[in-house]
């Protein structure tokens, strides 16, 4: 068996750590389960210093020292992997994660202290390198999926690593090797609805894999099929993502009897009161199992009894509450009242948006997929609640005040300016329940409450000026 240490890199030092690397989690769990001895310290939970991450390195004879993470990470994983040379000397240094894939051979030439990189998904790969480590013959030109360093110092990648399709195979993650009581959960608010913003026992799960959209900006590192290998100028294999006319995609997710066995298993051993789900877009998924892979999770969570109790007895979310809120991803073209009415009710609190744009012509340029009136209309589409219009089902404020975005009735506050068109009608961005928007040429982002309800009035005032006059759609205040 190898010895095994994941360093998680610190990242987004400006904010407190929110997010237990979910990828590190579950390569641990994987080699845990190949019978490796697996240990993780969390750099980015603990924020020690140096001088801790040295006392890691230096506290047993790694076999590996594992480094993975998001481009960001650059700078402090290139710390890691220098360190791992001078303190654990012994160990194979590794490398992987979207900083890696998205350019091996630039990264393995600017962290020169790496001696291999995992490209693309490491579910099998990893466990492959174990193997090797392990008895003591590494021969990386055998591996798929890797970048290693030649003997004449050169660098060499191998055939491609097939994407693996039947996700439900892969166990939970290691979450009990993280520092979730100590850290992680004292950091479980989100923002966006108040179940979030009031979450004590937070964990997030990935349901999904990539995302069948080609929006032309985005890059999904392979995950979603679009990873080819190709061979550079230079004569050398390389990588290369989406290209146009050339865009390929893999659809991947689990199942939903795996997705609620898990949060109910979590639920059970940690006490969990909400899931953010990581996915890049749960509703592309949904789409293309025919509308039936989101109606099948909501049915089964609610049927295992992890239906929030505030939702299921119709009264306001508070820490008495029994079950767990969720929050996911959408797209505006891909959801429809009836599944938000179903997602509401089996505890979705809130969906993330990326709108980019209410510029028709930004869209077009961007291939989004949607037009300013598809943002707008799901922007204001709340499920059906069962009771007056005016009155959300989900989130409600317990004080009335018109710097927020609610009053006490839990209506949203509106904003119409008596001169503007409906496209500079916007609602107050706030802290609870209700939508937040930027409606600029570019870069519009939001987040809609799967229970949110706004509706503009045109201010009975009337200048050259334009005004602006506040209303809650549910009182008249």
């Amino acid at each position: 068996m190898a010895k095994v240490l994941f360093v998680n890199p610190v990242v987004r030092e400006e904010d407190e750590p929110r997010h237990v690397p979910y990828g590190i989690a579950l390569l641990a769990r994987l080699a845990m389960d190949a019978g490796h001895l697996v240990q993780v310290y969390d750099a980015n939970a603990w924020r020690l210093g140096d001088d801790v991450l040295q006392q890691a390195l230096e506290a047993d004879e790694w076999d590996v020292v594992a480094v993975g993470g998001i481009s960001t990470t650059y700078g402090y994983a290139k710390k890691i992997l220098t360190m791992a040379k001078a303190h654990a000397p012994q160990a194979l240094r590794v490398i992987g994660g979207g900083l890696l894939t998205s350019m091996p051979r630039d990264i393995m030439r600017l962290i020169e202290a790496a001696d291999l990189g995992v490209v693309g998904e490491a579910f099998v790969t990893f466990n492959e390198i174990l193997a090797q480590v392990d008895a003591g013959r590494l021969e990386p030109a055998r591996i798929d999926g890797v970048i290693y360093r030649t003997a004449d110092g050169g660098l060499e990648m191998t055939e491609q690593r097939r994407l693996w399709h039947d996700l439900d195979r892969l166990p939970y993650p290691a979450y009990e090797l993280f520092p979730l009581e100590e850290v992680y959960f004292k950091n479980s608010q989100v923002l966006f609805s108040e179940e979030g913003m009031v979450a004590r026992r937070r964990l997030d799960i990935n349901m999904s894999y990539g995302c069948s959209l080609v929006c032309k900006f985005c890059f999904h590192l392979g995950i979603a099929g679009d990873m080819r290998y190709t061979t550079n100028e230079r004569g050398e294999r390389d990588v290369i993502f989406d290209a146009p006319g050339a865009f390929t995609r893999s659809i991947r997710y689990h199942s939903p009897r795996y997705i609620v066995t898990m949060v109910k298993s979590l639920r059970e051993r940690y006490g969990i009161d909400f899931v953010g789900f990581l996915d890049e877009n749960l509703m592309t998924m949904d789409q293309y199992s025919k509308r039936t892979w989101m109606r099948e999770i909501c049915e089964r969570w609610i049927a295992e009894g992890l239906q929030p109790s505030c939702v299921r007895d119709g009264v306001e979310h508070d820490e008495r509450c029994q079950g767990v809120h969720w929050s996911g991803t959408s797209h505006a073209t891909l959801c429809t009242q009836e599944i938000l009415r179903l997602m509401r009710k089996a505890g979705c609190s809130h969906l993330v948006y990326g709108y980019e744009s209410f510029s028709t012509q930004v869209l077009k340029r961007l291939g989004k997929g949607a037009t300013p009136e598809t943002n707008i209309r799901s922007f204001f589409w709340r499920p059906a609640s069962g009771r007056s219009r005016t009155r959300s089902s989900g989130s409600r404020a317990r004080t009335s005040t018109r710097c927020g975005t609610t009053c006490a009735r839990g209506s949203a506050w509106a904003s119409s300016s008596s001169r503007s068109s409906p496209r500079r009608t916007r609602v107050r961005p706030g802290t609870t329940s209700t939508a937040t928007a930027s409606s600029s040429s570019t870069g519009a982002t939001s987040t809609s409450s799967c229970s949110t309800s706004a509706t503009p009035r045109a201010s009975p005032r009337s200048s050259r000026r334009t005004s602006t006059r506040w209303s809650c759609t549910a009182c008249a205040n």
